[in-house]
């Protein structure tokens, strides 16, 4: 992969001497500040199509493993291990790498990586081999070197804007990786339908040339503070303990890794519904996964323009119900415009979520230690996601996809009623001070 609300006004009024509270802002344009900063704007749409390619790759390889195995452990379970588990194995030296090394050198070097293997698979498969394993060799060398990349990239981020504007930012990086999740999986279907897999890998390796551009336009950003002194473990044991005193990024990072676990594998399920329920094809096949894209970009806005208005832990309570709800009516829908609506509203729910918990990560977060933290933090995703595939898959082989996907939306929602219940763990997620121990 390339490659994630301020608490609410006071109802009473602001300091002494200093009248009403300030409303925050809202809206639309409120929501798109993030875009009057020049490198912001340079690095978010070249970001969209680098992260296009990379769909149109994750959304190829599942379909093509399908097609040569006929196995839901295969598409499902195997195809998300293989790209997910290496990633959380080497994230944990991409933090290191950004906390040590400007995060915009880190970035040219692991695009430029991934480029390379890119174009690898792309000759694999042009060369006539139709191996699963060939394949999943390579795409376990995507996911080593994207847990090298995805540290730097959360990092790098939040660096090009004001803090002020970081939920715009965030919210909008978000929206361009979700955007490219509805684009690349379309964009797969109708190559895969048309011309064959085979183009869809070379557009993917194309693809990296245009975030590289993006990266040399961009000026360096030095880090804020000392960095990491010691081993990579020591240094790694000390983002952990940080971690652990800081409840509000700690619940941010297991809310995420339980989204990852339960309700992203439904990314992956999209290919065996398309084929053994819907018999829709690859078209259809397309479409489901875009599904979810369009239901995330349709939910940006609200999120980015009116998210200050929310209090952080209700907004990502909310979602959840929202998110569960979806995979639960996903999985027992047998109608095919069903299925795109209920994914459409998953993608709502996956993005608000995320992009809260990410938000509340990156304002409570040393600098010093942002490369560290996001780094554990996207290994418990990448680890949850791939482990929660291979788990429901094979499940998914044994009773089958509807019942799995169903019981998996239920577990989403029963998390979201836990944070109800507790409203001290919402309150967690509402901090915008970074903290320091």
């Amino acid at each position: 992969m390339k490659s994630t609300p301020p608490p609410p006004p006071s109802p009473v009024g602001g300091p002494p001497g200093v009248g009403a509270a300030a409303v925050p802002a809202k809206g639309l344009a409120h929501g798109m500040i993030a875009f009057r900063t020049r490198d912001y704007r340079v690095f978010w749409p070249a970001a969209l199509l680098s992260n296009t390619g990379s769909w149109i790759q994750t959304a190829t390889i599942p379909f093509v493993i399908n097609q040569l195995t006929g196995s839901a452990l295969w598409a499902v379970g195997f195809s998300l291990m293989s790209q997910f588990l290496p990633a959380t194995v080497f994230g944990s030296v991409g933090g290191w790498l950004a906390d040590r090394h400007e995060r915009r050198n880190v970035l040219l070097v692991t695009q430029s990586a991934m480029a390379a293997v890119a174009l690898a698979i792309w000759l694999v498969w042009t060369s006539g081999v139709r191996s699963p394993v060939a394949l999943l060799a390579l795409n376990t060398l995507t996911g080593v070197i994207a847990g090298m990349n995805i540290p730097a990239w959360q990092s790098f981020v939040p660096s090009l804007v004001p803090r002020e504007h970081m939920l715009s930012a965030v919210t909008l990086n978000s929206t361009q990786f979700n955007a490219a999740r509805a684009l690349g999986p379309a964009i797969a279907g109708v190559l895969i339908a048309t011309v064959g897999p085979g183009l869809a890998f070379l557009v993917n390796a194309i693809s990296y040339l245009v975030v590289i551009g993006a990266l040399l336009a961009i000026p360096p950003r030095p880090i804020e503070g000392h960095p990491p002194q010691g081993s990579l473990l020591a240094q790694m044991s000390d983002a952990f303990f940080y971690i652990r005193r800081n409840r509000g990024i700690a619940l941010s990072i297991l809310i995420v890794i339980l989204v990852a676990g339960l309700g992203n594998p439904i990314q992956a399920f999209t290919t065996v519904f398309a084929s053994d329920i819907y018999n829709v094809g690859s078209t259809g096949y397309g479409i489901l996964t875009t599904s979810i894209g369009v239901g995330a970009i349709a939910g940006a806005p609200f999120l980015s323009g009116w998210g200050d208005v929310i209090p952080r832990g209700r907004l990502v309570a909310y979602s959840l119900v929202l998110y569960g709800a979806a995979v639960t009516a996903f999985g027992q829908s047998r109608i095919f415009p069903v299925g795109m609506i209920t994914l459409a509203f998953a993608g709502m729910g996956f993005l608000a979520v995320v992009s809260a918990t990410n938000t509340a990560v990156q304002l409570q977060v040393e600098d010093s230690k942002r490369g560290r933290v996001m780094a554990l933090r996207i290994m418990g995703f990448t680890a949850a996601f791939p482990i929660g595939g291979l788990i429901q898959g094979a499940v998914a082989d044994v009773i089958g996809p509807e019942l799995t996907v169903t019981i998996a939306g239920v577990m989403l929602t029963a998390v979201a009623i836990w944070l109800f219940v507790r409203p001290e763990l919402m309150s967690a997620l509402d901090s915008e001070e970074a903290i320091d121990n």
